[in-house]
C-alpha cells in the first residue's frame, strides 16, 4: 500500500469498533460507548465522560462559536493537524490497525465520478481540559475553545447545549448524528469495586446483606461486558469477512433461476422513488443561511 494519506479506510461510527481501534493503537483502561440521547441521564450512566466523538454530515464550514487556539496551549493538547497529521498518515501501525476495518469491494470505484451533492460525514471531538471546554475538529487549524468549565457543573453539562445547537443549524429532515463517549473501561472499574466489597466482607463487615447484594449487582454488569465485547468481537469479525464469494454465487443461482433481472428492476423502482422523496423533501425544507 502506498504509504500516502489517502490510503485511509472509511470507518463506521460504532462504539465496538473505535473500542477496539484505541486499543489496537496501544490505548488502555477506556472504552467507546454510544449515546442516544443528548438528556442529562444518559451522560450521568456513563460518568466519568473522558470525551466526546461526534458524526454528523459535513456541509460548508460555519465559523465556530468559540476561537481557535493559537498559543502555548498547543503545547498541551494533542491537535492532529499539519505536521501532526501528517505524522499520523505515516503510522504504519495506526494505519494498519485502522485499515484493519476496510470492506472488500466488488468493484473498483473512480472517486471522480461522485457526485458534488454526495453526502459527506465528519467527525469531531469534544473535551474538557484544565477548566475550559474544546472541539477537536481537523478541519480546523487547532482546537476551537468554546469557553469556560464553572467549577459546580459537569463538562457534560456545557456541552451538550453545543451539540444540540450544531444539530439545529440542520433541517428538521436531518437525522444522521451519532454520538459516542470515551470513558473508562467499565469492566475494570466493576472489577476494582468488587475487589473492594469481597475486601471488606473477609473482614467481617457488618452490613453483610447490603455488601452481598451490591457484589451480586457488580457481578452482573460484568456478565454483560463481558457479553457486550463478545458480541463486538463477532460483529468486527463479521464487518472484515469477505462475503464476495456468497453474493456472486448467490447472483450466479438467480441468474440461473431467472429471478436476477426482476430483482434488479424492483430494486431500480425502490431506489428511484427514495430519490423522489429526498428531492420532494429539500424543496420543502427552507435553504440554511
Amino acid at each position: 500500500m502506498a504509504n500516502t494519506a489517502g490510503d485511509w479506510c472509511l470507518i463506521e461510527s460504532d462504539p465496538g469498533v473505535f473500542t477496539e481501534l484505541i486499543k489496537g493503537f496501544g490505548c488502555s483502561g477506556v472504552q467507546v460507548e454510544e449515546i442516544w440521547s443528548l438528556d442529562k441521564e444518559s451522560f450521568e450512566q456513563l460518568k466519568p465522560v473522558h470525551g466526546l466523538i461526534f458524526l454528523f454530515k459535513w456541509v460548508p464550514d460555519k465559523e465556530p462559536d468559540g476561537s481557535v487556539v493559537q498559543d502555548s496551549r498547543l503545547e498541551k493538547i494533542f491537535f492532529a493537524k499539519q505536521l501532526r497529521g501528517l505524522s499520523l498518515s505515516n503510522s504504519d501501525l495506526i494505519r494498519q490497525v485502522h485499515n484493519s476495518f476496510s470492506r472488500q469491494q466488488m468493484f473498483e470505484f473512480d472517486e471522480k465520478l461522485g457526485k458534488k451533492d454526495d453526502d459527506v460525514f465528519h467527525f469531531v471531538g469534544y473535551i474538557p481540559f484544565e477548566g475550559r471546554l474544546y472541539e477537536l475538529d481537523g478541519l480546523k487549524e487547532g482546537p476551537v475553545d468554546l469557553g469556560p468549565i464553572s467549577t459546580d457543573v459537569e463538562w457534560t453539562d456545557v456541552v451538550r447545549p453545543v451539540i444540540e445547537k450544531r444539530m439545529q443549524k440542520y433541517s428538521a429532515n436531518e437525522i444522521h448524528f451519532n454520538l459516542m463517549a470515551v470513558v473508562s473501561d467499565r469492566k475494570m472499574s466493576y472489577e476494582k469495586r468488587l475487589s473492594e466489597l469481597q475486601s471488606q466482607l473477609d473482614q467481617g463487615a457488618m452490613d453483610t446483606d447490603d455488601l452481598q447484594s451490591e457484589i451480586s449487582r457488580l457481578s452482573y454488569l460484568i456478565q454483560e461486558e463481558e457479553c457486550k465485547r463478545q458480541r463486538y468481537k463477532i460483529e468486527n469479525i463479521r464487518r472484515r469477512h469477505n462475503y464476495l464469494p456468497f453474493i456472486m454465487e448467490l447472483l450466479k443461482i438467480l441468474a440461473s433461476e431467472k429471478k436476477l433481472v426482476p430483482l434488479i428492476e424492483k430494486a431500480k423502482e425502490i431506489a428511484a422513488q427514495k430519490r423522489n422523496e429526498k428531492e420532494k423533501a429539500k424543496q420543502c425544507v427552507p435553504s440554511q443561511v
